[in-house]
């Protein structure tokens, strides 16, 4: 079974200037993807496609089985919080929210995302999730006072509570050092092994390459050469 199917897909930001134009693109239930291209070829617009930020503008895009082009911008966003766990470039972090309030965020928000815990208490669920990932020590700080690396790992908490169907990670292990990404690394594939999840993994660290099920070339399937 597919999590994610593409076809004839393209996106523009401005009238006469595609981004991306995507043929076919298919990833099967549970698959680890590697996803790797030159700056500006359009990853994080395929991810934002993906995860339903962004609309297409024709074509197919289904995820998990549902078409997202026939879904109102509501209701794309109820079912990200509710399948998706996404570690954005830029984390995306609520600067008002601590760590442990960050992280709990969209278990609070979807109780789909909630039950997938099989009846863990939410605090000291996204607690063990944290100590895993190093950031224990700062759960009642703001996120503001961390690194850069630390709210990287905020990000990536967030994202695999929940036991996510989908996770999209976007250049999820750049502020790491090598410690803390063979780490995360490690983490990340247990979580979706245990959880079942499809992994979409966008890096331009192509030495992680070689530990997933498939590369994949994003100028290879995009047609329009990307810009963004």
């Amino acid at each position: 079974m597919s999590a994610i199917e593409i076809r004839n897909v393209a996106f523009s930001y401005r009238a006469g200037k595609e981004i991306l134009r995507i043929p076919s693109f298919h990833v099967q239930r549970g698959e680890r993807v590697f996803l790797f291209g030159e700056s500006g070829s359009g990853k994080t617009t395929l991810l934002g496609l993906t995860a339903g930020v962004l609309h297409g503008h024709f074509g197919e895009l289904r995820v998990l089985d549902l078409d997202l082009g026939k879904m109102s911008n509501r209701r794309r966003d109820a079912f990200r919080g509710a399948h998706i766990g996404y570690i954005f470039q830029l984390f995306n972090l609520i600067s008002y929210l601590n760590v442990i309030d960050n992280i709990t965020l969209p278990c609070r928000f979807s109780s789909e995302r909630r039950r997938r815990l099989g009846g863990a208490d939410l605090t000291k669920a996204a607690g063990k999730i944290a100590s895993q990932l190093g950031v224990e020590a700062f759960l009642n700080e703001e996120v503001t006072r961390l690194s850069v690396g630390q709210q990287q790992r905020v990000a990536a908490a967030r994202a695999l509570l929940g036991n996510p169907e989908l996770v999209i990670a976007d250049e999820p292990t750049s502020a790491l050092d090598y410690d803390q990404r063979e780490r995360f690394i490690q983490l990340l594939f247990e979580r979706c092994h245990e959880a079942g999840s499809t992994l979409i993994f966008v890096s331009h660290d192509r030495t992680l390459a070689p530990l997933f099920d498939r590369i994949v070339s994003l100028g290879a399937i995009n047609e329009a050469g990307g810009e963004s």
